[in-house]
């Protein structure tokens, strides 16, 4: 959700005379105002949902006013919601004042002084990066709009955040060189590496100056040509020169600080941050040390199922061989970038006849399938899903990965786009986002469990979805259900245990399907985001165990369309909420 607004005096704290408000409208009140605190210090907030109207501004995500605003408005908050009581509100109202609660406490927690000496000096890395950020929003082909002259001249606009964000990035990594806080080295080369492709393409081909290539024919042709003129003025004279500034400071002074090892645990500080990543992203008390173990009992689990798999296609060597096979046999290559795009649009148009078997409640929204854009494309994810806006005039979008394509397998294709796709991530952030019932919070803010929680489950439905028909499509399915098992044991392995880079590109090679290429995407990307790859598979594993007992608890009464409506419509969950949730679902039905 983010922090949101510092409140209404009338909301804090209503007059002595006045009639006090009831519990629900209290709650209703508090979450509007801090929904429009959010859009306020947030316009990407905004732009995100469709609203235009502030979007020549970025703010300064990094400044010091920031920071103390997210906290005084989490506070007061908090301090707000303590004074409604909970008993009073319905069902449904309890649920999102238990989200709110759990949000709020943990936004608190991470804008601490001390948890932001050890996060806000550390502001760049090649996966979140806001470098890569600012090109992906002014491609054209990102949140922000370029339909309009008003659109343009907003991202001429942005600009000047942009420069201001990237300088106050610099004083922040020099504050953290200063306490010894500082990211690995493997990261800052990285994010030198990106900075120089972006710098080192013309102004004209750079990501900043695409929309200008084609403009829709609401735009004058004079203003055509006034825009061009400023945007390769500001790209040239306060753009790239921010970006060369922040390079140039990266590759020298801040590479020769930063540090060799790569996880959390090698970090002052960064145990206790390595804990609160951990119960952020996977919203529960597990310590690093159970997490890994969980894993580690999965791993072995899944290998059994492999094994099964491996035996009915008739390969007789041992399940690192077919590993090797799969990664290595020319036929599980996909031909070209194009080939991957029209195959995934092919498994959408399987999939899509049977949802309604599944769901009650099928997402407006229209889902694009495009490649990841190639500024990021090398240290990207095998695939991402973008939402869209609210009524459908931006679709969501699944972003493959064509990236070294030699190195990529097919046999995982039905499975990726069941995640990103049609059930995963398209339905989970649609269907919150189109009830409008919800309060804002929970229509457009994201519990990454959840969210991938759910991407993960999606992939169980392949069977009842009319895919994995083919062995090895079926194969592909566990060696993603694998991965998401060995992400328990190599983001703690990394950042709890003090495992290297290389040592854990070895045990993705050695247990799963996956080639080099992309393990070492991955376990970059472990190291640049640490804890956030637990969320997917003790998510899945609980969404999975709620299904379990819904459907031993029912009996005949269990109806999977009516399960997937209770777990979905209420937006993104903390675990111990969506279980709270289903648990009284399970009670109403018998009872009834």
């Amino acid at each position: 959700m983010g922090a949101a607004a510092v409140l209404t005096p009338a909301i804090i704290a209503a007059p002595v005379a006045a009639r006090a408000p009831t519990p629900s409208k209290a709650l209703a009140d508090l979450f509007a105002a801090s929904d429009a605190g959010e859009l306020r210090r947030n316009p990407i907030s905004q732009l995100a949902r469709g609203d235009t109207s502030n979007a020549g501004k970025i703010g300064n995500p990094l400044s010091d006013a920031y920071y103390a605003a997210e906290r005084a408005a989490a506070e007061e908050e908090l301090a707000a919601l303590a004074r409604i009581d909970r008993t009073k509100l319905t069902a449904d109202e309890q649920i999102s004042y238990d989200v709110f609660k759990w949000q709020r406490e943990m936004d608190l927690k991470g804008l601490q002084p001390d948890m932001l000496a050890l996060t806000a000096v550390r502001p760049i890395d090649h996966f979140n990066g806001f470098h890569t950020f600012m090109a992906e929003l002014s491609s054209g082909q990102s949140v922000a709009p370029y339909k309009t002259t008003k659109d343009y001249r907003d991202g001429l606009s942005r600009f000047d955040d942009f420069v201001a964000i990237s300088d106050t990035a610099i004083a922040r990594m020099r504050e953290g060189m200063k306490t010894g806080v500082v990211q690995p080295k493997l990261i800052v080369t990285n994010s030198v590496e990106q900075l120089d492709q972006m710098l080192g393409a013309p102004i004209e081909d750079s990501a900043f100056y695409q929309p200008l290539k084609t403009f829709p024919a609401s735009v004058p042709a004079a203003e055509q040509a006034r825009l061009r003129t400023a945007y390769r003025q500001a790209i040239s004279t306060k753009l790239f020169p921010a970006l060369k500034r922040l390079r140039d400071f990266m590759a020298g002074e801040y590479l020769a600080a930063a540090r060799d090892s790569v996880g959390l645990r090698d970090m002052k500080g960064g145990a206790e941050l390595y804990r609160y990543r951990a119960a952020v992203s996977t919203t529960t008390d597990l310590t690093p040390e159970q997490i890994h173990q969980i894993g580690l009992d999965e791993v072995k689990r899944l290998h059994g199922e492999m094994e099964k798999v491996k035996s009915e296609v008739g390969f007789t060597g041992t399940l690192p061989q077919f590993f090797e096979h799969i990664r290595t046999d020319p036929k599980f290559k996909p031909a070209s970038r194009e080939w991957l795009q029209q195959e995934y649009v092919r498994i959408g148009k399987r999939v899509e006849p049977n949802l309604p078997k599944l769901f009650s409640t099928i997402p407006k929204a229209p889902l694009e399938i495009r490649p990841v854009p190639a500024l990021t494309e090398k240290g990207a994810a095998r695939g991402s899903y973008q939402r869209g806006t609210p009524d459908g005039s931006r679709p969501g979008v699944f972003y493959f990965n064509a990236y070294d394509l030699p190195s990529r397998t097919t046999p995982s294709m039905e499975t990726l786009y069941l995640h990103e796709g049609a059930p995963g991530h398209h339905f989970q952030l649609s269907l919150a986002q189109e009830n409008t019932k919800l309060p804002n919070f929970q229509r457009f803010g994201g519990i990454t469990a959840f969210s991938e929680g759910w991407g993960l489950y999606a992939e169980t439905l392949g069977r009842e979805l009319g895919v994995y028909t083919d062995p090895y499509q079926y194969f592909g399915y566990l060696d993603s259900q694998l991965f998401r098992a060995i992400r328990l044991v190599v983001d703690t392995g990394i950042h709890a245990k003090g495992w290297t880079r290389d040592q854990t590109i070895q045990y993705i090679l050695d247990n799963s399907s996956r080639g080099r290429s992309n393990a070492t995407a991955e376990t970059e990307r472990y190291i640049a985001i640490p804890g956030q790859a637990l969320s997917y598979k003790i998510g899945q594993m609980k969404i999975s165990e709620l299904r379990a007992r819904a459907e031993r608890e029912l009996g005949p009464k269990f109806d999977i369309r009516d399960f997937h409506a209770q777990v979905l419509l209420s937006g993104s969950l903390p675990m111990a909420v969506l279980e709270a949730k289903i648990d009284r679902w399970i009670a109403a039905k018998k009872a009834a």
